[in-house]
Protein backbone atom coordinates (compact mmCIF):
# COMPACT_ATOMS: atom_id res chain seq x y z
CA UNK A 1 0.00 0.00 0.00
CA UNK A 2 2.79 2.48 1.00
CA UNK A 3 4.44 1.82 -2.68
CA UNK A 4 1.05 2.35 -4.27
CA UNK A 5 0.77 5.90 -2.12
CA UNK A 6 4.72 6.77 -3.08
CA UNK A 7 3.71 6.35 -6.53
CA UNK A 8 0.51 8.67 -6.53
CA UNK A 9 2.54 11.30 -4.89
CA UNK A 10 4.98 11.06 -7.61
CA UNK A 11 2.97 11.39 -10.48
CA UNK A 12 0.93 14.35 -9.42
CA UNK A 13 4.05 16.00 -8.44
CA UNK A 14 4.71 15.48 -11.61
CA UNK A 15 1.88 16.41 -13.05
CA UNK A 16 1.94 19.61 -11.44
CA UNK A 17 5.62 20.34 -12.92
CA UNK A 18 4.66 19.39 -16.14
CA UNK A 19 1.39 22.16 -15.68
CA UNK A 20 3.76 24.87 -14.23
CA UNK A 21 6.37 23.82 -16.94
CA UNK A 22 3.96 24.55 -19.84
CA UNK A 23 2.38 28.08 -18.34
CA UNK A 24 3.89 30.81 -19.78
CA UNK A 25 5.89 33.58 -17.53
CA UNK A 26 4.02 36.72 -17.12
CA UNK A 27 4.63 38.67 -19.54
CA UNK A 28 3.72 42.93 -19.93
CA UNK A 29 3.75 42.53 -23.85
CA UNK A 30 1.97 39.80 -23.84
CA UNK A 31 -0.43 41.39 -21.75
CA UNK A 32 -0.41 44.81 -23.60
CA UNK A 33 -1.14 42.90 -26.59
CA UNK A 34 -4.26 41.01 -25.33
CA UNK A 35 -5.64 44.16 -24.37
CA UNK A 36 -5.08 45.82 -27.45
CA UNK A 37 -6.49 43.03 -29.44
CA UNK A 38 -9.81 42.99 -27.19
CA UNK A 39 -10.62 46.76 -28.08
CA UNK A 40 -9.68 46.14 -32.12
CA UNK A 41 -12.36 43.77 -31.67
CA UNK A 42 -15.04 45.91 -29.82
CA UNK A 43 -14.41 48.92 -32.17
CA UNK A 44 -14.08 46.69 -35.12
CA UNK A 45 -17.38 45.14 -34.34
CA UNK A 46 -19.31 48.05 -33.02
CA UNK A 47 -18.40 49.95 -36.60
CA UNK A 48 -19.74 46.73 -38.58
CA UNK A 49 -22.63 46.21 -36.48
CA UNK A 50 -23.89 50.07 -36.66
CA UNK A 51 -25.74 50.43 -39.49
CA UNK A 52 -24.99 52.73 -42.15
CA UNK A 53 -28.06 55.29 -41.68
CA UNK A 54 -26.67 55.47 -38.22
CA UNK A 55 -23.29 56.54 -38.42
CA UNK A 56 -25.03 59.82 -38.40
CA UNK A 57 -26.57 60.20 -35.33
CA UNK A 58 -25.07 61.98 -32.39
CA UNK A 59 -27.57 62.41 -29.00
CA UNK A 60 -26.98 66.30 -29.20
CA UNK A 61 -25.43 68.79 -31.33
CA UNK A 62 -22.50 68.98 -28.89
CA UNK A 63 -21.39 65.57 -29.34
CA UNK A 64 -19.70 63.84 -32.67
CA UNK A 65 -21.77 61.48 -34.45
CA UNK A 66 -21.16 57.93 -34.81
CA UNK A 67 -18.93 57.82 -38.05
CA UNK A 68 -17.35 60.51 -36.10
CA UNK A 69 -15.83 58.15 -33.52
CA UNK A 70 -14.83 55.34 -36.30
CA UNK A 71 -13.06 58.48 -38.03
CA UNK A 72 -11.46 59.80 -34.82
CA UNK A 73 -10.29 56.39 -33.89
CA UNK A 74 -9.18 55.77 -37.06
CA UNK A 75 -7.08 59.09 -37.16
CA UNK A 76 -5.75 58.91 -33.88
CA UNK A 77 -4.27 55.31 -33.89
CA UNK A 78 -2.61 55.77 -37.69
CA UNK A 79 -1.22 58.93 -36.63
CA UNK A 80 0.36 57.33 -32.98
CA UNK A 81 1.20 53.90 -34.71
CA UNK A 82 3.38 55.56 -37.97
CA UNK A 83 4.58 58.02 -35.55
CA UNK A 84 6.56 55.17 -33.75
CA UNK A 85 7.77 53.83 -36.79
CA UNK A 86 9.37 57.25 -37.86
CA UNK A 87 7.21 58.59 -40.21
CA UNK A 88 3.34 60.01 -38.95
CA UNK A 89 0.87 59.27 -41.49
CA UNK A 90 -2.28 61.14 -41.93
CA UNK A 91 -5.34 59.43 -43.24
CA UNK A 92 -8.01 62.20 -42.97
CA UNK A 93 -10.81 59.77 -41.70
CA UNK A 94 -12.48 62.71 -40.77
CA UNK A 95 -13.47 64.02 -43.68
CA UNK A 96 -15.14 60.68 -44.72
CA UNK A 97 -18.83 59.89 -43.94
CA UNK A 98 -19.93 56.67 -45.52
CA UNK A 99 -20.05 53.77 -43.62
CA UNK A 100 -17.66 51.61 -46.05
CA UNK A 101 -14.89 54.59 -46.18
CA UNK A 102 -14.78 55.04 -42.52
CA UNK A 103 -14.65 50.93 -42.14
CA UNK A 104 -11.45 50.76 -44.48
CA UNK A 105 -10.06 53.95 -42.63
CA UNK A 106 -10.32 51.92 -39.70
CA UNK A 107 -8.91 48.80 -41.10
CA UNK A 108 -5.69 50.47 -42.32
CA UNK A 109 -5.33 52.72 -38.88
CA UNK A 110 -5.21 48.43 -37.29
CA UNK A 111 -2.93 47.38 -40.09
CA UNK A 112 -0.13 50.02 -39.26
CA UNK A 113 -0.82 49.44 -35.44
CA UNK A 114 -0.69 45.65 -35.80
CA UNK A 115 2.81 46.15 -36.96
CA UNK A 116 4.05 48.21 -33.79
CA UNK A 117 2.30 45.67 -31.48
CA UNK A 118 3.63 42.75 -33.01
CA UNK A 119 6.66 44.36 -32.81
CA UNK A 120 6.43 45.01 -28.43
CA UNK A 121 8.38 42.73 -26.55
CA UNK A 122 9.14 42.67 -22.77
CA UNK A 123 12.86 43.74 -23.67
CA UNK A 124 11.97 46.93 -26.08
CA UNK A 125 8.90 47.65 -24.06
CA UNK A 126 10.55 50.63 -21.98
CA UNK A 127 12.78 52.14 -25.01
CA UNK A 128 12.14 55.56 -25.76
CA UNK A 129 10.35 56.46 -28.52
CA UNK A 130 11.06 60.02 -30.14
CA UNK A 131 8.75 62.14 -31.96
CA UNK A 132 6.34 63.56 -29.81
CA UNK A 133 7.01 66.26 -27.49
CA UNK A 134 9.14 64.38 -25.40
CA UNK A 135 10.71 60.32 -25.99
CA UNK A 136 8.55 58.11 -24.38
CA UNK A 137 8.74 54.58 -23.24
CA UNK A 138 7.03 52.15 -26.60
CA UNK A 139 4.96 50.66 -23.73
CA UNK A 140 3.42 54.12 -22.60
CA UNK A 141 2.65 55.19 -25.83
CA UNK A 142 0.95 51.76 -26.47
CA UNK A 143 -1.20 51.27 -23.50
CA UNK A 144 -1.93 55.22 -24.21
CA UNK A 145 -3.35 54.40 -27.15
CA UNK A 146 -5.41 51.35 -25.73
CA UNK A 147 -6.71 53.60 -23.25
CA UNK A 148 -7.88 56.14 -25.54
CA UNK A 149 -9.93 53.75 -27.41
CA UNK A 150 -11.41 52.42 -24.25
CA UNK A 151 -12.69 55.63 -24.08
CA UNK A 152 -13.76 56.17 -27.64
CA UNK A 153 -15.51 52.42 -27.36
CA UNK A 154 -17.49 53.39 -24.35
CA UNK A 155 -19.22 56.49 -26.42
CA UNK A 156 -19.60 54.08 -29.24
CA UNK A 157 -21.40 51.55 -27.06
CA UNK A 158 -23.56 54.59 -25.27
CA UNK A 159 -24.54 55.24 -28.65
CA UNK A 160 -25.44 51.83 -29.96
CA UNK A 161 -27.91 51.57 -27.06
CA UNK A 162 -29.99 54.13 -27.62
CA UNK A 163 -29.96 52.48 -31.10
CA UNK A 164 -30.92 49.55 -29.19
CA UNK A 165 -28.63 47.56 -30.17
CA UNK A 166 -26.08 45.59 -28.12
CA UNK A 167 -22.29 46.76 -28.02
CA UNK A 168 -20.04 43.32 -29.10
CA UNK A 169 -18.39 43.68 -25.25
CA UNK A 170 -21.84 43.06 -23.85
CA UNK A 171 -22.30 40.29 -26.49
CA UNK A 172 -19.21 38.35 -25.71
CA UNK A 173 -19.49 38.74 -21.86
CA UNK A 174 -22.68 36.93 -22.42
CA UNK A 175 -21.02 33.99 -24.45
CA UNK A 176 -18.93 33.53 -22.03
CA UNK A 177 -21.56 32.64 -19.59
CA UNK A 178 -22.60 30.23 -21.75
Amino acid sequence: MKKYSVIVIVLAGLCISALHAQAPAPSISAETKNAYNQIKTNLTKAAEKMPEDAYGFQPSKEERNFGGWVAHVADAQMGTCTGMVGERKNINAGSKTSKADLMAALKQSFDACDVVYDALTDANAMDPITGGRAPRPRLGILTGNIAHDNECYGSMAVYMRLKGLVPPSTEAQGQRGR
